[in-house]
């Protein structure tokens, strides 16, 4: 019996990975030369997560007013580049590593889904490498990326955004990040780097229909030259 249960599951792994590459590999968008004028981002990577990278401001977006977080200095300099991710509440806050993930919360993940959060990194002068592509948009497709992701975020009124606090920091969560309430439910299909994949795509740019793993956004994204 125990034998049977384990076979379902790695069939229903496997499918789901199938699937997963196969989604990602269907493309939206048309693949468009960069714009001579226009704004480049870059869509980083560590493996398993992706996210988006953005200046802190250009003629045509403002995070300073989205996140208060920007405010503060990282080793003595104020920020020029944030980067964006979506993602499941309980693992960006309280899971510094994947060592430190319980067995009751990957179950509710895989069978319930979960509330989700967005978690904004701070970066001085980030540098082009495979792992932080840069990419080149217009400025219209960078302002109708940048108000979608706006949009992620949960309405706070009349009152300021507050960042949601982190455990484990300087353990495997960056000091410099700050986590903010977001719409949406996190699941299996609607992964974090779903999110980016959708956003990237709000942007023009070329991408995979469904990219629930990292690297069926990174496939899409050429690494900068050597």
């Amino acid at each position: 019996m125990l034998g049977r249960v384990l076979l379902g599951v790695a069939l229903a792994i496997a499918l789901f990975v199938a699937a997963g590459w196969i989604g990602s590999a269907i493309p939206r968008n048309s693949a468009e030369p960069p714009p001579l004028d226009g704004v480049q981002i870059m869509v980083e990577t560590n493996g398993v997560h992706t996210g988006i990278v953005m200046p802190v401001t250009t003629a045509d977006f403002d995070w300073r007013p989205v996140f208060p977080s920007i405010a503060t200095p990282v080793y003595g300099e104020q920020p020029t580049h944030i980067a964006v991710g979506w993602g499941e509440r309980e693992v960006f806050l309280n899971t510094p590593t994947w060592g430190d993930l319980a067995p009751r919360t990957a179950l509710r993940i895989v069978f319930a889904g979960g509330e989700p959060i967005m978690r904004v990194s701070h970066y001085v002068r980030p540098a082009p490498s495979v792992n932080y592509r840069p990419v080149t948009i217009s400025r219209a497709a960078y302002a109708r990326m940048a108000r979608a992701i706006a949009a992620s975020l949960e309405p706070t009124g009349d009152r300021p955004r507050a960042a949601l606090r982190a455990k484990n920091i300087g353990r495997g969560i960056d000091p410099g990040d700050a986590y903010y309430a977001a719409k949406g439910h996190y699941t299996l299909a609607n992964t974090c780097n779903t999110w980016v994949g959708d956003r990237l795509a709000d942007g023009g740019i070329q991408m995979g229909l469904w990219t629930p793993f990292a690297g069926g956004v990174m496939r899409w994204i050429e690494p900068p030259p050597a």
